[in-house]
């Protein structure tokens, strides 16, 4: 069952909050603009003097938007004025979205909401005081195989998965007396793509390949794994190549709209038009265990906590970073998250194991 084509920018002007469910937000969020994260690695500089002399450092002054009444004149400190008002920000913003419409420039917000117009669903973005609206077409990649589900629900599921998400996207229709747009966050995928996996370098390397260190924006998150978008494609990293340790649920350590480092594990990019990726962030980590097991006396015992319970025993997160594989106690499996004693029964450095048993059970959290 095919969704219907996104409405156009004048029917969403004639009637911008038509078909909505009942328990749709009627009042709306004022706008978040999203602070750009420091690439990784970077820190700030700062003054030696400073830091040795006083043990602080001086925060960075927060740039505000003054409601200045009318058009009135601002007699301005410098040459040019630096404070700004909300005229300024509301002029800012909308030249942001008619560079995007006219010249494709992509923009970054992040989803913050999903509402129901004209039988289709949609992400909710807002750039200023604009009202941004991607359909659902428009903004996810759709499952090959909807096993019999609507498509309408599994969409909105979707796009209820990744609230919070940072995306990008490029627009295709506003109108600025009513403060609405009409976007395609694909658009920008595939601009992104086109830079980032198709664009070389001088001495003719692409910019991201097999191996390379990334950083990834986390689109959305399952008990098992994590969906992340890197660069204009996306990919699922499982719960597996997450950490090290043995984790249970996902949704305990990431959220939608966080970034990550990732280690790009293999790019194919054989069909110009859908670029596929795989990576992992484990492999973006030093492997925790050839430091940590030195640390370890078997025989001795030492405290943990409980990561994660499977039919192969109780997995034990360690001082360092490293899991413990201990057998069922007899009195019963601890909960996730309980505070136990272990007794290392055995150690292999090769395959960086250690097992051991359980021999007392402190806290439970």
């Amino acid at each position: 069952m095919a969704l219907k084509k996104p409405e156009t920018t004048e029917e969403l002007k004639q009637n911008p909050q038509a078909d909505q469910p009942d328990d749709a937000k009627k009042t709306r969020a004022k706008s978040k603009s999203a602070p750009k994260k420091p690439q990784s690695g970077t820190k700030a500089k700062v003054s030696k003097k400073t830091a040795e002399e006083t043990g602080t450092v001086a925060p960075k002054a927060k740039t505000l938007s003054q409601s200045v009444p009318g058009e009135e004149p601002v007699v301005a400190i410098g040459d040019r004025r630096e404070a700004e008002t909300e005229s300024d920000k509301a002029k800012s913003d909308l030249l942001d979205l008619l560079e995007s419409y006219k010249a494709g420039r992509v923009l970054t917000d992040h989803i913050e909401g999903v509402e129901k117009i004209k039988g289709t669903v949609a992400a909710v973005l807002y750039h200023g005081s604009f009202k941004v609206i991607i359909p659902a077409e428009e903004a996810i990649n759709p499952p090959n195989d909807y096993r019999g589900n609507n498509p309408t629900a599994v969409h909105r599921y979707m796009l209820a998965k990744r609230l919070g998400a940072e995306i990008d996207y490029i627009v295709k229709g506003m109108d600025s007396e009513t403060g609405l747009a009409v976007a395609s966050r694909k658009d920008a995928m595939k601009a992104r793509q086109k830079e980032f996996y198709f664009t070389r370098d001088r001495d003719g390397n692409n910019i991201l390949y097999d191996g390379v260190l990334a950083e990834a924006r986390i689109i959305s998150v399952i008990k098992s794994g994590i969906f992340v978008e890197l660069f204009g494609a996306e990919c699922f990293i499982s719960v597996r190549e997450l950490s090290y340790q043995r984790w249970a649920d996902a949704g305990d350590y990431y959220k939608p709209g966080q970034r990550v480092i990732v280690r790009v594990t293999g790019v194919d990019r054989s069909d110009r038009e859908k670029v596929k990726i795989s990576a992992s962030v484990k492999r973006a980590q030093e492997n925790p265990y050839e430091k940590a097991l030195r640390k370890y006396v078997e025989g001795n015992h030492y405290v943990g906590k409980v990561s994660m319970v499977d039919e192969n025993g109780v997995f034990v997160a360690m001082d360092g970073g490293i899991d413990c594989l201990c057998e069922y106690p007899r009195r019963g499996r601890p909960p996730i998250g309980a505070q136990v004693t272990v007794r290392i029964i055995g150690i292999n450095r090769e395959t960086n194991r250690i097992w051991g048993v359980i021999t007392h059970t402190t806290t439970a959290i």
